[in-house]
């Protein structure tokens, strides 16, 4: 029997992550996608350069620099906070195609003209620079991020638009900051080689935007924000160029079916604010592969599968989503103003955490990732943790749990070597087991 076809609609993050991890379970794997169509970097934090690394995506990960300073100018106060690692996206897209490649996986530039699906598989049309070509796929992954076409059952946060300004300025070190404003907030960044970024997120709804010919001078305004003019001070913004993409939250109701599957922003997308844009994509992403193989090589575990993924896609999105909300509700100043008030408000006003109780945790059986197959099993529900946890580097929870309702710690986890006991008993005391013994 000769190898599924697997084609992935994207190369960004999350597309990259899941072809070469398919491909390393001997799928035959083509990944399509077009370069980007403007300039832009994006920060990173250290556990997304890991997770580039886990995903076999060495390539990339060289490509971020860093770390350099981060500068935050927010409900009044500037600090100086966390370092932030930059990475230039033309740079970090090409070694993403390279990794691909040193895979023998097959990436295909090209733009998607036409897509016909039936439960026998996918017909592609795209358009090379060679002229039209035809794909067939068993399995079709969608990971073109935002521009993935919506589906009519999504949801959708506050209706946000970020209006990028890319220019030439001075050469320099490497820095980065963000700046909240009446109406909005910004980012901005300056590379190594003198390249100035300068993003603001706003309201589409509330916000007052001129006509388009005009948005050049509203965002040249706009730049004139305190943080923003210390920020560019020696970087004469000439010959400035303006993308305008929208970045509005949004959840997909269907993540997957028999022979598709969402991934990465094509999935999920949240704020820029709530997280960076790039762990979130490939924390989505990371679980696909087994998703993928376990809806091709035992569909019988179809239906486990795409509740593992969606359920997963859900609580990502709400993580995220309320993490931004918490960052809004920082801002006093505006509060009231359109922009700040839906957003500190939106989704929902239930914590991003919850306090640990031991009492609290109850036994489910889940779906769960059991080394490149999605199965089901005994994991340990928390009001923090609603998905569950099944073990911890190898050691089951459940049995532990369970038995600790009836018999004292020490009894429970003689059976372990030290180093697992220590890993339990940390675990059991940041969900309360202490305080419930007490």
């Amino acid at each position: 029997m000769s190898a599924q076809r697997v084609v992935v609609l994207g190369a960004g993050p999350a597309g990259a992550a899941v072809a070469r991890a398919l491909a390393g379970l001997g799928y035959v794997v083509q990944v399509v996608s077009d370069w980007r169509r403007f300039d832009a970097v994006e920060g990173m934090s250290p556990r997304v350069i890991e997770g580039l690394r886990h995903a076999g995506l060495h390539r990339a990960a060289n490509t971020v620099a860093g770390p350099s300073a981060r500068t935050t100018l927010w409900n009044g106060v500037l600090q100086t906070l966390n370092a932030e690692y930059l990475v230039d996206r033309r740079a970090f897209d090409a070694a993403l195609r390279q990794d691909l490649r040193n895979a023998d996986v097959e990436v295909i530039e090209a733009n998607v003209r036409s897509v016909q699906t039936s439960p026998a598989g996918h017909d592609l049309m795209i358009e090379t620079s060679d002229g039209p070509l035809s794909l067939r796929a068993d399995f079709l992954v969608e990971a073109r991020g935002r521009l993935s076409p919506l589906m009519r059952d999504a949801t959708r946060g506050p209706q946000t638009l970020s209006l990028l300004n890319v220019w030439q300025g001075e050469r320099g070190a490497a820095a980065s900051a963000v700046e909240s404003l009446q109406d909005g907030w910004a980012w901005m960044a300056r590379l190594p080689d003198g390249r100035c970024y300068w993003q603001m997120t706003l309201d589409v709804a509330s916000a007052e935007l001129p006509q388009r010919d005009e948005l050049p001078a509203f965002c040249a305004r706009m730049r004139r924000a305190p943080l923003a003019s210390n920020f560019f001070a020696h970087d004469a913004d000439t010959d400035v160029r303006l993308h305008a993409r929208s970045s509005t939250p949004t959840l997909c109701g269907r993540t997957g079916a028999r022979n598709w599957l969402r991934v990465g922003d094509a999935a999920m997308a949240v704020d820029p604010l709530s997280g960076n844009g790039i762990f979130q994509s490939l924390s989505s992403a990371l679980q696909a592969p087994a998703v993928i193989h376990t809806l091709l090589s035992c569909p019988e575990r179809a239906s486990l599968a795409l509740r593992f993924h969606q359920q997963r896609i859900e609580q990502l999105f709400m993580r995220f989503a309320r993490t931004g909300r918490d960052f809004y509700a920082l801002e006093q100043r505006w509060a009231a103003r359109p922009f700040w008030e839906a957003r500190r408000l939106w989704p929902d006003d239930a914590p991003l955490h919850v306090s640990a109780d031991f009492n609290q945790l109850n036994i489910e059986r889940a779906p769960v990732i059991d080394g490149n197959l999605i199965a089901e099993a005994d994991v340990v529900v928390s009001p923090d943790q609603p998905l569950g946890v099944w073990h911890l580097q190898g050691v089951p929870l459940a049995p532990i749990v369970e038995a600790l309702r009836k018999q004292p710690a020490d009894h429970v986890l003689r059976a372990l070597d030290a180093d697992q006991a220590r890993l339990v008993r940390h675990w059991l005391d940041a969900h309360g087991y202490s305080q419930a013994q007490a």
